[in-house]
């Protein structure tokens, strides 16, 4: 990526977009404090998956930029600020509930959570290993008990990170050159679709725009693109069909604005790789955790130490957060992203100092938890439960004995 695309505040950011998308959101999207969510799905179409039930979440408003700093470690080396605790929900190689029989997986990496009709709610984790990797779930019920257990895709390969729909499925993203797309069902009750039309490469997340119905995917090569799916057409809730359509490249000016142009052969059928299809292509070192929230797309460079949002409305992309003009650059090794309700993009650290970090809207970078005494391990996986109050995540390789998974509890978020 060109080094002098320009540095702007979070505000600059998020004034833009949503002064923006304040001419086509509808009143309940606008609301930037809130879950979103949907009616119940009408039947399944020929050609869709039968699952997928969007379920509003409640309003919340966010408290992150209230938390203290980091305190000394707890019993399993986390250090948190007042008023938070952790536990450790599950471990590689060991089954999370004695009830049942599934054994956590390998290498933990990226994950997201899924609001249930009776108020539980289930978190999703990737396992970053070749051939035998997948994804497994633990379900949890609304006081947040951990209830079951169990696999929703399996023997894929290197699935690193991907992204949550809006219809409530999980899209689990290969990391390997010829790298797939798959469509889960968190609730583990229909197998995963592949979706190839997500393009053929070496996927690291995916991330929806909820209004224009567009899907924004990252690579992670050190020559990878920023990629766009534009479906074809609409699913039968209203929202992507991610089984046709154009998949295409940025290529970003030096004033920011971006030029998508398609990419001639998706799938990788020909001798060229996908990223090197088009040649005016803009190139980002290490493309890795990807979000969308509110008309803006935030995606991090591992290789650069970048975070970059891209606004849906106006097509531009600017640097939010560059580690190497960081006076104390407390933020390194950027990689998995979410983002709170309120627009508080949290980081979470690839080696660095083992931090999940908060960019606040003001620009402010607040470290939320640190992992001690796993120096050759990563952050992963960062998602809040519906309620706001419950931060899930890995250590991948924990401390050198498997990756952990864990749940921080605290006061986050609070109800709107």
């Amino acid at each position: 990526m060109n080094k002098t695309l320009p540095l702007f505040s979070r505000r600059v950011i998020l004034r833009g977009g949503l002064a923006g998308l304040a001419a086509m959101m509808s009143p309940s999207l606008l609301a930037s404090c809130s879950s979103e969510g949907g009616a119940p799905a009408p039947p399944a179409t020929p050609g869709e998956p039968p699952f997928g039930v969007p379920i509003d979440g409640p309003k919340l408003v966010s408290r992150i930029a209230e938390i203290g700093p980091l305190g000394d470690p707890d019993a399993n080396g986390v250090k948190l600020p007042p008023g938070f605790s952790a536990r450790i929900v599950a471990r590689t190689n060991a089954k999370p509930l004695e009830t049942s029989d599934y054994v956590w997986h390998i290498a933990p990496d990226g994950g997201a959570t899924f609001l249930l009709e009776d108020g539980g709610y289930v978190y999703v984790s990737n396992s970053e290993v070749p051939i035998a990797g997948g994804v497994g779930a633990l379900r949890f019920d609304a006081a947040g008990k951990l209830v079951d257990a169990y696999p929703i895709l399996s023997m894929t390969n290197i699935n690193c990170a991907g992204g949550p729909t809006p219809w409530g499925t999980w899209l689990s993203c290969e990391e390997a050159s010829r790298g797939r797309v798959f469509e889960c069902d968190p609730r583990g009750e229909h197998e995963a679709i592949v979706r190839p039309a997500l393009g053929i490469f070496k996927h690291e997340a995916a991330a929806i725009d909820r209004v224009k119905h567009h899907v924004y995917l990252t690579e992670d090569e050190n020559d990878g693109c920023f990629y766009r799916f534009v479906p074809d057409k609409l699913n039968r809730l209203g929202f992507a069909d991610i089984s046709s359509g154009k998949l295409q490249v940025a290529e970003v000016a030096m004033d920011g604005s971006v030029k998508w142009l398609d990419v001639p052969d998706p799938l990788f059928e020909g001798p060229t790789p996908t990223r090197k299809q088009v040649a005016s292509a803009t190139l980002f070192d290490g493309g890795e955790g990807i979000w969308y929230h509110q008309g803006i797309v935030y995606f991090s460079a591992k290789g650069e130490g970048r975070v970059y949002a891209y606004d849906t409305m106006t097509e531009t992309l600017a640097v939010i957060y560059d580690a190497s003009q960081a006076a104390t650059p407390i933020l390194t090794g950027v990689d998995n992203i979410t983002v709170s309700c309120c627009g508080d993009v949290l980081v979470a650290e690839d080696s660095g100092d083992m931090q999940i970090v908060a960019i606040l809207p003001s620009g402010e970078l607040k470290p939320i938890v640190q992992v001690m005494g796993h120096d050759k391990s990563e952050i992963t996986g960062p998602a809040f439960d519906p309620s706001g109050t419950r931060l899930y995540f890995s250590s991948q390789r924990g401390d050198g004995s498997g990756g952990v998974t864990y749940e921080v509890t605290g006061p986050f978020h609070a109800p709107a």
